[in-house]
């Protein structure tokens, strides 16, 4: 049985980790409220370009772009896929690291040549340790998405896209739909479908003014979608970094509520250890009292 002293070293160093997983719980906080302000205020800009492209198919609706799968035309499994993978630079934060990498594997089966672009220390270690390839790795942190970030891995991307490396690209994130609630998911990037940006009634129902494009209607296309496209990728670098940091939060407030139990337990074992030790000691005088009361008598009988 563990002594009160090594109990008490116990509590203090449940006691010292509680310190700290309450602290990564307050920074974990504070960081998920900055990047949710941060992307608030970038959300009009990319919901005025989705406004703009529905707007291209509402007066140009014979438009063909490469971004776009051909009209009437089914999907295509052929070809080599890209898929961005995002993850975290570090651990303590649940399942949120394994659920990215286990839909990522998902796609691996399905289709083995998938070259994989990967954002997150993470990730990297991940993939170095299992010997799966990796196209190319983004050293720069997952703790700070940004929109010049962004930029550079679309422009990346497309490039490959454009060559005709890549027949789709997958972007694999964690979508945080609500506090409670966060899902790993694997979307495809592009080609889009047209139907993405089907027009409303109320938007069909208006009428259609002729715009004149400047150089040609697929020039335009071809530049807003650029801008779009690396909306989508920040979007998805502030999800998952959204989603990071609440899994964080889960994580570190599941830690402090499994300290507050440990450190009742152990208090509990402490007070009855010391409590035995107590009774102990008091049956040890009492029993020395009556040693000597007894001692006393027979040297008092003698005389």
């Amino acid at each position: 049985m563990a002594s009160t002293k090594e109990i008490k070293d116990r509590i203090e160093s449940v006691r010292e980790t509680q310190k700290i997983t309450n602290a990564m719980y307050l920074i974990s906080s504070t960081k998920l409220r900055k990047a949710r302000a941060d992307f608030e205020q970038t959300r009009p800009y990319f919901t005025a370009l989705r406004s703009e492209i529905k707007r291209i198919f509402r007066t140009a609706g014979d438009v063909d772009s490469r971004y776009f799968y051909p009209e009437n035309e089914d999907e295509s499994d052929h070809g080599v896929y890209a898929a961005l993978v995002i993850t975290a630079d570090k651990g303590l934060a649940g399942a949120y690291n394994q659920n990215v990498i286990k839909e990522t594997e998902r796609l691996l089966s399905e289709h083995p040549e998938t070259k994989l672009f990967v954002v997150g220390e993470y990730g990297r270690h991940y993939f170095a340790q299992h010997k799966i390839p990796v196209e190319r790795s983004f050293l720069y942190t997952a703790q700070n998405p940004t929109m010049a970030r962004a930029r550079d891995i679309c422009s990346i991307l497309l490039e490959g896209f454009d060559r005709g490396e890549y027949s789709k690209i997958f972007v694999i994130y964690t979508d945080m739909q609500n506090s409670m609630q966060s899902e790993a998911r694997s979307t495809r990037l592009l080609p889009f479908h047209r139907s993405y940006f089907a027009l409303t009634e109320a938007e069909q129902a208006r009428k259609q003014k002729s715009f004149h494009f400047v150089p040609s209607v697929t020039v335009v296309l071809q530049s807003v979608m650029q801008s779009y496209i690396s909306g989508f990728i920040y979007s998805a670098l502030i999800d998952s970094f959204c989603s990071e940091q609440n899994a964080r939060m889960t994580a570190m407030d599941s830690a402090n509520k499994n300290a507050d139990k440990l450190l009742s337990e152990l208090s509990l074992k402490y007070n009855r250890q010391r409590q035995a030790q107590i009774t102990q000691e008091i049956t040890e005088i009492s029993a020395g009292a009556r040693a000597q009361r007894q001692t006393r008598k027979r040297k008092e009988g003698a005389l």
